[in-house]
């Protein structure tokens, strides 16, 4: 199994879902790999960190499941709209199938007729209010203060001062592939675990693919 290479280190939201989908399918040598997995989840720590840690102990039997309705919601889609921009952001997600619909989605659906205004059932869609970039800025900040190479971190620190941030750092970045890959990845794991806590407010978890909803 792929997985059991390791190490994980900042992929942990990642390897975590994998094992969920290994542990699913019976996979050998999973079970081990998912206790390790949970662990480090929860010695990290980061938004959504102890969610996952828990899911995976309810797969292998640990501990019972919480009050939380399984949902096929795709993380990173949910990502994008939560922490999208805050004038034409947002969304919802339907409960029936798990589907993630930006609010562009939403209004274009609705010009073509193809969706109606004042369907506002709770019982299939969930309301996705856009929270804004703090928390993605954030993650820069981290992301610079995690840096070993001194004179790196200063010009990055430089380019997140005032309007503008997100994109500058991005094209200090560029100088140097191998962090522009490593805050991508560093990125990604960060708003996966925000999204994974997002949907466990709401009272929902991500169902893991191959594995039926409780009835």
């Amino acid at each position: 199994m792929a997985l059991s290479k390791g190490p994980w280190d900042g992929l942990l939201q990642l390897a975590g879902d994998g094992l969920l989908l290994a542990l699913a399918q019976g996979v050998a040598g999973a079970p081990g790999l998912a206790r390790r997995c949970a662990e480090q989840l929860r010695q990290r720590s980061w938004e959504g960190d102890d969610d996952l840690a828990l899911q995976l102990d309810v797969a292998l039997g640990d501990r019972s499941a919480p009050m939380l309705r399984p949902l096929p919601a795709d993380l990173e889609e949910l990502a994008g709209i939560l922490e999208g921009d805050p004038v034409h952001g947002g969304g919802r997600i339907d409960l029936r199938t798990g589907e993630v619909w930006p609010q562009a989605a939403i209004d274009y659906a609705r010009e073509e007729g193809e969706d109606d205004p004042h369907d506002e059932d709770p019982d299939r869609w969930l309301p996705v209010s856009c929270e804004g970039s703090r928390a993605a800025y954030g993650d820069m900040e981290d992301f610079i203060e995690a840096l070993s190479d001194e004179d790196r971190a200063d010009r990055l620190s430089i380019a997140i001062s005032g309007q503008g941030a997100f994109r500058r750092f991005k094209d200090v970045l560029e100088r140097w592939p191998g962090e522009l890959e490593a805050w991508y990845a560093f990125s990604d794991e960060r708003q996966r675990g925000r999204a994974r806590a997002w949907l466990a407010a709401a009272g929902f978890s991500p169902r893991v693919p191959g594995r039926p909803s409780s009835p």
